[in-house]
């Protein structure tokens, strides 16, 4: 499992500009399977994910397809987990 932060960057402003294609990055991650959750960081510091289903190599490559990432709108963190204790209805995040 992963989670990856996206902090807002420099380019902050720009957000509105890549809204749509960053929308459309998140709905793609859904449809094939590899996200979790997509939430914002709060206050408004930007944005998480939480992913499965996929390498971190795979992973850090689709991350750098985001606009927003690709327009230094965020600056992207990536953290691999190790579940070792779920509630169980994420139990499937141990095998």
């Amino acid at each position: 499992m992963y989670v990856v932060f996206l902090r807002f960057s420099n380019n902050k402003g720009k957000a509105g500009d890549f809204m749509l294609a960053h929308n459309e990055w998140i709905k793609r991650g859904f449809d094939e399977g590899v996200f979790l959750i997509v939430g914002s960081l709060q206050p408004q510091l930007g944005g998480a994910v939480v992913a499965d289903n996929t390498t971190r190599d795979e992973l850090e490559a689709r991350v750098r397809e985001d606009p927003f990432v690709a327009h230094d709108v965020v600056k992207a963190e990536l953290f691999d987990v190790l579940p070792s204790k779920v509630d169980p209805r994420l139990a499937f995040l141990l095998t």
